[in-house]
């Protein structure tokens, strides 16, 4: 069963072609202008071992706020499309990983429901050329676009590379625990017949 998407969304503001493979390597070819959220969507792939590819232009000379938004609409697009009906999917997924001073826990649950609770504080506005305040965007922007209960929770942290890089590979970890199926699960993982 091939469970792969790929997803063009085109405004004003931002020009997005996204292809995920969930069952991939975590090979990432990610340019979104903004290097340090690359290196952020570049891990996302690499520790979930999803295949991205992600090409983005926006409106940079404004800010990055639409870019880093609006590639979230477009990542979690995806990874709807790409998870398709659920059937046989564990459903949940959670992970808590240290970086270093960090240590960050992400729980999700693919229900079909958006909700998203988030409590990362940073002590900088920016890292590299990314506002910190937009790396809880990418993450709503995610989780209303899939339908996905996300929760992200600093347990710990102090440099806010650490607690940025931490959060996005947590998520991926979580999110392919997720996906991954489970020979046990009959159709979709819920009492009521439909996800």
């Amino acid at each position: 069963m091939s469970r792969k998407a790929e997803i063009t969304r085109t405004t004003k503001e931002t020009d997005i072609r996204v292809s995920l493979d969930i069952d991939g390597s975590g090979t990432g070819e990610i340019s979104t202008g903004i290097g340090f959220f690359d290196h952020m969507l570049e891990g996302f792939a690499k520790h979930g071992f999803f295949d991205l590819t992600c090409n983005v232009k926006g409106d940079l000379n404004v800010d990055g706020h639409h870019t880093v938004e609006d590639t979230g609409i477009v990542i979690g697009s995806a990874i709807k499309d790409a998870i398709g009906d659920k059937a046989g999917i564990r459903r949940y997924g959670h992970f808590t990983l240290p970086m270093d001073d960090a240590l960050i826990t992400v729980a999700v649950d693919l229900c079909g429901r958006p909700y998203f609770n988030y409590d990362l504080k940073f002590d900088v506005e920016k890292i590299g050329d990314l506002d910190t305040e937009l790396i809880r965007e990418f993450f709503y922007a995610v989780s209303y676009s899939v339908g996905m209960n996300l929760h992200i929770k600093m347990l710990d942290g102090i440099n806010g590379h650490h607690i940025a890089e931490a959060a996005f590979k947590a998520f991926a970890k979580a999110l392919d625990m997720a996906t991954q199926t489970d020979p046990r699960v009959e159709g979709v993982l819920t009492t009521k017949g439909s996800l």
